[in-house]
This record gives structure tokens, C-alpha cells and sequence, in this order.
């Protein structure tokens, strides 16, 4: 084998390896529930944006007059021609914000339920271990002497 083609089979195993330790690393089950999670989260994203901005807003600006928060801003400087207005929307900012809001309080929620579940489940004793063999031995040779002594 020539020295080129021992170079060229090294450079094929490291690749394979690469390659394996990859494999190993994306089929661990820690990566594979955190994109459940990212995939969950995000459609959890979208539930809770529907929630802010289709129920929880809208009666919130009809106690405070009717007000439609996304039409909420201070504009910097009127639309000319065919440039757009320059505004800072703050009402859109205000309704992230409560979508940030509900989207933390519900994480909380799952956090906590996930930590006392799991306090309950190390508050449980564990059984003893069973005696091992060696102590089972120690047992009965202290009981035999124990017969043995007051036979005597």
C-alpha cells in the first residue's frame, strides 16, 4: 500500500467516525425531546398570539374606548408620496409583551407541575436492598452459634 492511499483511508475513517459520533449524538433521547420542545413551542407560540390578539385584546380595548392596540403609535413623520410613514408602534409592542406574559406564566406552570411530580416521586422510599449473600451467611452462622451456645 502506497503512503498516498494510507493517507487517503485515514481521512475515510475519521470521516466515519465523525460521522458516528454525529449519528450517536442526534439519536440520544435529550436531543430528540428538545426538538419535540422547539417544534411544541412553537405551535404553543402560535395558540397563545391567537389568544392575545383575538380575545384577550379586543375586550381590553373596548374597556379602555374602543381602542384597536395594534393601531396604537406615535408617528415620527407623515407618509409623503411614496414613502411610508416613520412610526413607532407601540401598541404592537404591548401586545408581545402580553404574549411574552402568558407564554412565561405557562412555562412556569409546566415547570412547576414537572418539579412536584417529580419531588413525589423522590419523596417515596425506597425499598431496603436485599441482603447480599455474604450477609445471609454472617446470619446464619450467628444464629448457629447462638443454638449452639445455649445448647451447651
Amino acid at each position: 500500500m502506497t503512503p498516498d492511499t494510507q493517507v487517503v483511508i485515514n481521512k475515510i475513517e475519521k470521516r466515519m467516525k465523525i460521522i458516528s459520533e454525529f449519528k450517536a449524538f442526534a439519536m440520544r433521547g435529550n436531543v430528540v425531546d428538545m426538538a419535540i420542545g422547539i417544534i411544541l413551542g412553537a405551535a404553543f407560540g402560535k395558540i397563545v398570539s391567537s389568544l392575545v390578539n383575538d380575545i384577550i385584546m379586543p375586550p381590553i380595548g373596548l374597556l379602555i374606548g374602543g381602542v384597536d392596540f395594534t393601531d396604537l403609535s406615535i408617528i415620527l413623520k407623515q407618509a409623503a408620496g411614496e414613502n411610508p410613514a416613520v412610526s413607532i408602534n407601540y401598541g404592537v409592542f404591548i401586545q408581545v409583551v402580553i404574549d411574552f406574559v402568558i407564554v412565561a406564566f405557562a412555562i412556569f406552570l409546566a415547570v412547576k407541575a414537572m418539579n412536584s411530580m417529580k419531588k413525589k416521586q423522590e419523596a417515596a422510599p425506597a425499598a431496603p436492598p436485599a441482603p447480599s449473600k455474604e450477609e445471609i451467611l454472617l446470619t446464619e452462622i450467628r444464629d448457629l452459634l447462638k443454638n449452639r451456645n445455649t445448647t451447651v
